[in-house]
């Protein structure tokens, strides 16, 4: 295990066990654990060890047999001395046992080097390069120091109550909700979210009814908590409430919950229809089963007025609905915060299960975000990048109708908002097989099946908003050269077919 380090790779501590009943010198015993240390990996070429003062009173040993021990090791090529700086483990070392140590150490770099090369196409992250990170940054630093006049003490499991009164009348003024901050709960993430719902509302012998293809993540965070998904399927119009009806029959009163994504359904993009939605709240009231909305790109709507969130109309009756969103896709996937918007009985609920796992969120996170929207950071940012984020779709579909390949082998429709495609391959290509070339292009794509319970899908998700209008060109290009090539397979079939057979 490599020892936990700080600025210029220096450790916190560096403890080492001397062998005090050998009959050999201090600093050999210690110049000997040096080297075994740095044989087995756990103290790296490149890193600094503590100051001789500092290592000398860690080891309870005169300062002079360190000094002595490094000066030896120095000498033999094991250790560097840098002036005003200090030393560490040499950048070349003079020799290394055959062992997993070293080939550790000599594959590290071409592994790294390789993965460096590696385009991913993601689901749909947003673009972190172009996130307000110094804006956040100060608001963190600003938010810090308010917290430690307070004293910095164990805070609310729902969360920051600054944040949640600051998000409570962002999302009725945006979003058309109507809601109070004592109804509002903060998480790590809308996946965070998930699983907090789960374990604090499911339990085993609940049935939650998702969408297919769907939000894989979601199924495991249901399943974690003992709950049996059913699958039901997708169309142009989003979830297929009638086939939803069908189940809710079988299961006779063991329906829990619908999770849905109905602004732009994931992974397809398609927006679930006004007639569904009143569909489906109707036999969700009828079936004493809530709706999990998960509106996880609300932000991102690019073409005319955005549906508004199904938790934005009133009830009539039944099971109260539990809203989920997230911050992270308006920022970046690193800054990990969500929240959840629901009946202030289940948000009670949330809360003692917050309590037991992990106590609370990160309060100063959630007080410099807090900043950000009321000073109209954030939404400015919001601005930007769903200005950037239309662009870049709007290049992709124009490189993918551009290329007579691509446009033969591939179709998807125009989204009105989110983050990615959902492309569909047709003809005469195949899912798996193109995702084995492109990989071999360095292009790494995830095949449809991944949203799948079961079976294949001819399809995959293509995110295009991390992407360069520039990076997105070439993408597209690699993606024409992996239709167009001959693969492996095919080759060696077509080998096979071209060898004389015997008479």
């Amino acid at each position: 295990m490599n020892i936990p380090t700080g600025p210029d790779r220096r450790p916190w501590r560096f403890d080492l066990v001397l062998d005090t009943s050998a009959a050999v010198p201090r600093q050999t015993q210690l110049a000997r654990a040096l080297v075994a240390e740095i044989q087995r990996g756990r103290a790296t070429p490149g890193s600094f060890l503590p100051g001789s003062r500092t290592l000398a009173a860690q080891l309870g040993v005169n300062r002079k047999v360190v000094v002595a021990a490094v000066e030896e090791l120095v000498a033999q090529g094991w250790l560097e001395a840098l002036p005003a700086k200090g030393i560490r483990v040499a950048l070349n070392l003079p020799r290394f046992p055959v062992g997993d140590a070293e080939a550790r150490r000599s594959q590290a770099p071409r592994a790294a080097e390789r993965s460096s090369t590696l385009i991913r196409v993601s689901d749909g992250l947003p673009d972190a390069r172009i996130a307000p990170v110094d804006a956040l940054a100060r608001a963190q630093r600003r938010a810090l120091r308010s917290l430690a006049r307070a004293g910095l003490g164990y805070g609310d499991p729902a969360g920051d109550p600054v944040l949640r009164e600051v998000l409570a009348g962002f999302v009725n003024q945006a979003r058309g909700l109507s809601c109070f901050a004592d109804e509002v709960v903060l998480t790590h993430g809308s996946q965070g979210a998930l699983g907090l719902f789960a374990l604090a509302l499911l339990r085993p012998g609940d049935v939650v009814a998702v969408e297919h293809p769907g939000y894989a993540p979601a199924w495991r965070a249901f399943a974690l908590a003992g709950a049996s998904v059913v699958h039901i399927g997708v169309d142009a119009e989003g979830l297929r409430t009638d086939e939803l009806e069908a189940a809710a029959k079988q299961l006779r009163g063991r329906l829990k919950a619908v999770y849905v994504t109905p602004h732009h359904q994931y992974p397809t993009t398609v927006a679930l229809s006004p007639e569904r939605r009143m569909h489906l709240r109707k036999l969700c009231e009828k079936h004493g089963a809530c709706i999990v909305e998960d509106d996880y790109d609300y932000e991102y709507h690019f073409d005319g007025a955005p549906l508004l969130p199904m938790a934005a109309t009133p009830s009539s009756g039944g099971p109260p609905f539990v809203y989920i969103a997230s911050l992270s896709k308006l920022l970046a996937p690193a800054v990990r915060l969500g929240y959840v918007i629901t009946d202030r009985s289940i948000v009670a609920r949330l809360q003692a299960t917050r309590e037991c796992l992990d106590r609370q969120g990160d309060v100063v996170l959630e007080r410099a975000i807090a900043e950000l929207i009321e000073d109209g950071e954030l939404q400015r940012h919001a601005r930007r990048a769903r200005q950037i984020y239309m662009q870049r779709r709007d290049h992709v579909l124009r490189c993918l109708a551009a290329s007579p390949v691509l446009a033969a082998n591939f179709a998807c429709e125009r989204p009105s908002g989110g983050l990615a495609l959902w492309v569909r391959l047709q003809g005469a290509a195949d899912i798996d097989e193109l995702v084995t070339r492109a990989r071999s292009q360095e292009l790494v794509l995830a095949p449809g099946a991944v949203h799948l319970a079961r079976g294949k899908v001819a399809a995959f998700r293509f995110g295009f908003a991390g992407h360069t209008p520039e990076e997105l060109s070439g993408i597209c290009e690699t993606l024409e050269t992996c239709l167009t090539s001959e693969s492996p397979a095919r080759r060696a079939r077509k080998t096979a077919s071209e060898r004389p057979r015997r008479g």
